[in-house]
Protein backbone atom coordinates (compact mmCIF):
# COMPACT_ATOMS: atom_id res chain seq x y z
CA UNK A 1 0.00 0.00 0.00
CA UNK A 2 1.50 3.30 -0.94
CA UNK A 3 0.58 6.42 -0.70
CA UNK A 4 2.00 8.55 -2.80
CA UNK A 5 5.89 7.91 -2.22
CA UNK A 6 5.10 6.80 1.12
CA UNK A 7 5.33 2.93 1.45
CA UNK A 8 3.37 0.95 4.47
CA UNK A 9 5.51 -0.57 6.67
CA UNK A 10 4.46 -1.60 10.32
CA UNK A 11 1.43 -0.57 12.64
CA UNK A 12 1.95 0.69 16.22
CA UNK A 13 0.08 -1.22 19.31
CA UNK A 14 -0.12 -1.11 22.96
CA UNK A 15 2.44 0.19 25.14
CA UNK A 16 5.89 -1.57 26.87
CA UNK A 17 7.06 -0.49 29.64
CA UNK A 18 7.68 2.36 31.24
CA UNK A 19 10.32 3.94 29.29
CA UNK A 20 7.70 4.72 25.91
CA UNK A 21 8.70 1.72 23.99
CA UNK A 22 5.26 0.66 21.84
CA UNK A 23 4.57 -2.78 20.11
CA UNK A 24 5.07 -2.94 16.86
CA UNK A 25 3.57 -5.04 13.99
CA UNK A 26 5.46 -5.28 10.95
CA UNK A 27 4.14 -5.85 7.57
CA UNK A 28 7.61 -5.69 6.06
CA UNK A 29 9.86 -8.72 4.57
CA UNK A 30 12.80 -6.66 5.72
CA UNK A 31 12.96 -5.81 9.39
CA UNK A 32 16.31 -4.35 9.40
CA UNK A 33 14.71 -0.94 7.97
CA UNK A 34 13.47 -0.55 11.85
CA UNK A 35 17.39 -0.26 12.91
CA UNK A 36 18.95 2.74 14.76
CA UNK A 37 18.11 6.08 13.15
CA UNK A 38 15.75 5.10 11.17
CA UNK A 39 13.24 7.55 10.21
CA UNK A 40 9.39 7.18 9.46
CA UNK A 41 6.42 8.92 9.18
CA UNK A 42 2.89 7.97 10.33
CA UNK A 43 -0.59 8.33 8.76
CA UNK A 44 -1.42 11.23 10.91
CA UNK A 45 1.93 13.03 9.35
CA UNK A 46 4.45 13.08 12.87
CA UNK A 47 7.70 12.25 12.36
CA UNK A 48 9.80 9.36 14.32
CA UNK A 49 13.32 8.35 14.59
CA UNK A 50 13.86 4.62 16.10
CA UNK A 51 15.78 4.71 19.48
CA UNK A 52 16.06 0.61 19.25
CA UNK A 53 14.42 -2.02 17.96
CA UNK A 54 13.68 -5.27 19.26
CA UNK A 55 13.01 -7.70 16.34
CA UNK A 56 12.55 -11.24 18.41
CA UNK A 57 9.99 -9.44 21.12
CA UNK A 58 8.64 -7.06 17.91
CA UNK A 59 9.22 -3.89 20.15
CA UNK A 60 10.08 -0.41 19.10
CA UNK A 61 11.41 3.40 20.65
CA UNK A 62 11.56 6.27 19.22
CA UNK A 63 13.03 9.53 20.19
CA UNK A 64 11.82 11.93 22.51
CA UNK A 65 8.98 9.48 23.64
CA UNK A 66 9.88 8.85 26.53
CA UNK A 67 6.49 7.76 29.24
CA UNK A 68 3.81 5.45 28.06
CA UNK A 69 1.46 8.43 28.47
CA UNK A 70 3.33 9.89 25.00
CA UNK A 71 3.23 6.68 24.01
CA UNK A 72 0.21 6.03 23.69
CA UNK A 73 -0.99 8.89 21.79
CA UNK A 74 0.78 6.47 18.67
CA UNK A 75 -1.46 3.94 19.64
CA UNK A 76 -3.21 2.41 15.95
CA UNK A 77 -0.87 4.37 14.22
CA UNK A 78 0.50 3.46 10.70
CA UNK A 79 3.91 3.78 10.19
CA UNK A 80 5.10 4.72 6.30
CA UNK A 81 8.71 4.84 4.67
CA UNK A 82 9.32 6.30 1.46
CA UNK A 83 11.07 4.53 -1.56
CA UNK A 84 14.45 5.41 -1.65
CA UNK A 85 14.70 5.12 2.08
CA UNK A 86 13.48 1.20 1.42
CA UNK A 87 16.43 0.81 -1.35
CA UNK A 88 18.82 2.64 1.03
CA UNK A 89 17.69 0.18 3.90
CA UNK A 90 16.41 -2.81 2.31
CA UNK A 91 19.07 -5.65 0.69
CA UNK A 92 17.29 -7.86 -1.66
CA UNK A 93 19.28 -10.98 -2.35
CA UNK A 94 19.52 -12.93 -5.95
CA UNK A 95 15.70 -12.75 -8.13
CA UNK A 96 14.45 -10.72 -5.10
CA UNK A 97 12.45 -7.46 -5.90
CA UNK A 98 10.22 -4.51 -4.46
CA UNK A 99 6.86 -5.16 -4.90
CA UNK A 100 6.99 -1.26 -6.25
CA UNK A 101 9.14 -1.74 -9.18
CA UNK A 102 7.04 -4.71 -9.81
CA UNK A 103 4.17 -2.45 -10.59
CA UNK A 104 3.42 -1.36 -13.67
CA UNK A 105 5.36 -4.26 -15.76
CA UNK A 106 4.08 -5.84 -18.72
CA UNK A 107 3.38 -9.87 -18.56
CA UNK A 108 4.46 -11.62 -21.23
CA UNK A 109 3.50 -15.04 -21.67
CA UNK A 110 4.91 -17.39 -24.37
CA UNK A 111 5.04 -16.47 -28.10
CA UNK A 112 5.90 -12.67 -26.67
CA UNK A 113 2.29 -12.26 -26.28
CA UNK A 114 1.49 -9.39 -24.06
CA UNK A 115 -1.41 -10.28 -21.56
CA UNK A 116 -1.72 -6.87 -19.30
CA UNK A 117 0.43 -5.40 -16.21
CA UNK A 118 0.69 -5.92 -13.00
CA UNK A 119 -1.70 -3.35 -10.84
CA UNK A 120 -1.48 -5.21 -7.30
CA UNK A 121 0.01 -8.12 -5.76
CA UNK A 122 -2.16 -10.15 -3.35
CA UNK A 123 -0.42 -11.65 -0.25
CA UNK A 124 -2.03 -14.72 0.50
CA UNK A 125 -1.30 -17.77 3.28
CA UNK A 126 -0.16 -19.92 -0.30
CA UNK A 127 1.80 -17.79 -2.27
CA UNK A 128 2.07 -14.12 -3.68
CA UNK A 129 -0.05 -13.65 -6.81
CA UNK A 130 -0.07 -10.57 -9.13
CA UNK A 131 -3.20 -9.32 -10.02
CA UNK A 132 -3.24 -8.24 -13.66
CA UNK A 133 -5.38 -5.84 -15.57
CA UNK A 134 -5.61 -7.51 -18.61
CA UNK A 135 -4.47 -5.90 -22.54
CA UNK A 136 -7.30 -3.86 -23.78
CA UNK A 137 -7.05 -5.91 -27.11
CA UNK A 138 -7.11 -9.26 -25.24
CA UNK A 139 -10.51 -7.62 -23.40
CA UNK A 140 -12.22 -6.77 -26.26
CA UNK A 141 -12.13 -10.73 -27.67
CA UNK A 142 -14.43 -11.11 -24.05
CA UNK A 143 -11.56 -12.25 -21.95
CA UNK A 144 -11.89 -11.36 -18.27
CA UNK A 145 -10.77 -7.83 -17.10
CA UNK A 146 -8.06 -9.04 -14.61
CA UNK A 147 -7.37 -11.89 -13.41
CA UNK A 148 -4.62 -13.49 -11.21
CA UNK A 149 -1.21 -15.20 -11.67
CA UNK A 150 0.68 -17.33 -8.91
CA UNK A 151 3.96 -16.00 -8.48
CA UNK A 152 5.82 -19.12 -8.81
CA UNK A 153 8.80 -20.50 -10.81
CA UNK A 154 6.10 -22.55 -12.60
CA UNK A 155 4.56 -19.44 -14.27
CA UNK A 156 7.32 -16.67 -13.73
CA UNK A 157 10.00 -17.33 -15.74
CA UNK A 158 12.21 -14.35 -15.31
CA UNK A 159 11.86 -10.58 -14.49
CA UNK A 160 13.45 -7.91 -16.26
CA UNK A 161 13.06 -4.84 -13.55
CA UNK A 162 14.56 -2.67 -16.44
CA UNK A 163 12.57 -2.99 -19.17
CA UNK A 164 9.14 -3.06 -16.97
CA UNK A 165 8.33 -6.76 -18.33
CA UNK A 166 7.64 -10.35 -16.40
CA UNK A 167 8.20 -12.95 -18.77
CA UNK A 168 5.80 -15.69 -17.74
CA UNK A 169 4.77 -19.51 -19.38
CA UNK A 170 1.11 -20.94 -19.46
CA UNK A 171 -0.63 -18.06 -18.22
CA UNK A 172 -2.96 -17.33 -20.87
CA UNK A 173 -4.66 -20.64 -19.65
CA UNK A 174 -5.03 -18.83 -16.22
CA UNK A 175 -6.23 -15.76 -18.09
CA UNK A 176 -8.93 -17.84 -20.52
CA UNK A 177 -10.22 -19.78 -17.13
CA UNK A 178 -10.34 -16.72 -15.35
Amino acid sequence: MALDDKIYVAKLGKTVGLDGSLKIYSESDFPQQFKKEATFTTNKGLTLVVKSYNHNRGIIKFDAIDTPDEAKKLINQQLFTTIEATRKNCSLKENEFFWFDLMGCKIVDNDNMVLGEIKEIQRLPSSDYFEIETSKDLQEKGLPKTFLIPYIKLYVTKIDVASKRVYTQDCFAILENS
